[in-house]
């Protein structure tokens, strides 16, 4: 297994939650329900269309009853991870998944570069260990795999880290963007603010939302380069 250096960005109040009980517990009732507006899901699924080609192996993290990537688009491989069966069993994008609380168990049981891309959708918040987490997404992902973290504004704020809770949003995405920073071997990392902002998305988002705008759209965008980075076992 290869094994990569981490920096650690995070100390341990940052780490913390108002809400301390088992992740588990409070994922154990599915919500059948999507976390973020029309506009938010149209931007995030043509950036997987523009980054993700056809036939790529997916690991959809943190991932409930849908994974909005694109429905007429052929993958070889979607593999889903979330924290509630219900909700992974109801997803019809996926060709396996598996329970995991990665605030407990950081370590995936998937083989190295097995993935051509690795996504997470506004969940990236509730992440304890993020060095952890994002040194195993940089060992599974394939080299030129790419990694993508999506997140808007919304969150269980119980249930959010101190470090995500006490930063703007912009604060948030520079965040995000350290810890793919804090991973040697990461590269190419570019953030993505409201991709799409044209007349005519504008227009269709005032249709769907009364007026009232749409969620933020946040995406950092990271991938694996070479050579890769190596500890002594």
């Amino acid at each position: 297994m290869l094994r990569t250096t981490i920096f650690m960005v995070l100390n341990a109040d940052q780490r913390t939650k108002l809400d301390s009980s088992n992740d588990a517990l409070f994922y154990d009732s599915p919500r059948f329900v999507t976390h973020v507006d029309e506009g938010f899901i149209a931007q995030l699924t043509a950036l997987y269309r523009d980054r993700i080609p056809p036939n790529s192996r997916v690991f959809d993290m943190m991932s409930s009853w849908v994974s909005h990537l694109p429905t007429d688009v052929v993958y070889a491989h979607v593999e889903g991870h979330g924290l509630n069966e219900t909700e992974l069993a109801r997803n019809q994008q996926l060709n396996h998944y598996f329970v995991q609380n990665l605030n407990e168990n950081q370590t995936l049981a998937l083989k190295d570069c097995s993935f051509d891309a690795v996504v997470n959708t506004v969940s990236v918040q509730y992440i304890q260990y993020p060095e952890k987490i994002f040194a195993e997404v940089y060992r599974i992902l394939k080299p030129g795999g790419v990694a993508i973290f999506s997140f808007s504004n919304r969150m269980f704020y119980e249930k959010a880290i101190a470090a995500w809770r006490e930063r703007s949003e912009a604060g948030r995405v520079a965040l995000v963007k350290q810890y793919f920073e804090a991973i040697p071997g990461f590269g190419n990392i570019e953030t993505i603010v409201n991709q799409s902002r044209s007349p005519v998305f504008l227009q269709m988002m005032a249709q769907l939302t009364g007026g009232g705008g749409s969620d933020p759209f946040y995406a950092v965008i990271a991938e694996r380069m070479e050579p890769l980075v190596k500890l002594p076992t």
